[in-house]
C-alpha cells in the first residue's frame, strides 16, 4: 500500500522538486543540505505522509511559507545544491516516501543526502520509480 492517494502523488513530487530547487537558487549562500533535511524531518513534511489535503495541495512558495512558521525554521549559512540536484532529490524523496510508504524522517536515515548526492550522475536519468526502485534494494 501506498502512503496517499496517487491522485496527489504528481503534485506533491513536483511541488517538493520545486521547493527544493526554489530553496537553492533564491538563497545561494545558504545551506540547501541542512534545509533538506530540517524539511524531511519536518511536523511540515509528516502532514504531508499524513495526506492531509491542506498541505498536499501546496505549490512550493506555500510549503516554503508553512514550513518557515509552523517549524519555525530559518535557513543556516553554507553552500546552496547547483544545477538541477536539488530539484531531482526533492522528487526523489518524495516519491521514495510515497512508495514505500515510510515517514519522510525515516527516508532521510534510509536513504542520506550524501548518498543521493553521489549517486545523482547514474540516478538521475532514469524514470523517477526506476530509480526509486533501484536505490530501494540497495538501501
Amino acid at each position: 500500500m501506498r502512503a496517499y492517494s496517487d491522485a496527489y502523488l504528481n503534485d506533491v513530487v513536483e511541488n517538493q522538486g520545486k521547493l527544493f530547487d526554489f530553496i537553492s537558487q533564491k538563497y545561494p549562500q545558504k545551506d540547501t543540505a541542512d534545509f533538506i533535511h530540517a524539511y524531511m524531518v519536518s511536523k511540515t513534511r509528516k502532514s504531508i505522509d499524513e495526506a492531509q489535503a491542506y498541505v498536499n495541495t501546496m505549490n512550493a512558495n506555500e510549503l516554503w511559507d508553512y514550513f518557515e512558521k509552523t517549524d519555525k525554521y530559518e535557513l543556516k549559512d553554507g553552500r546552496a545544491l547547483e544545477g538541477f540536484l536539488p530539484d531531482w532529490i526533492g522528487e526523489f524523496y518524495a516519491y521514495y516516501q510515497w512508495y514505500y510508504n515510510l515517514p519522510s524522517s525515516e527516508v532521510v536515515k534510509k536513504v542520506p543526502l550524501n548518498f543521493l548526492i553521489k549517486a545523482y550522475s547514474g540516478l538521475h536519468d532514469l524514470e523517477l520509480e526506476l530509480a526509486v526502485k533501484k536505490v530501494g534494494k540497495v538501501a
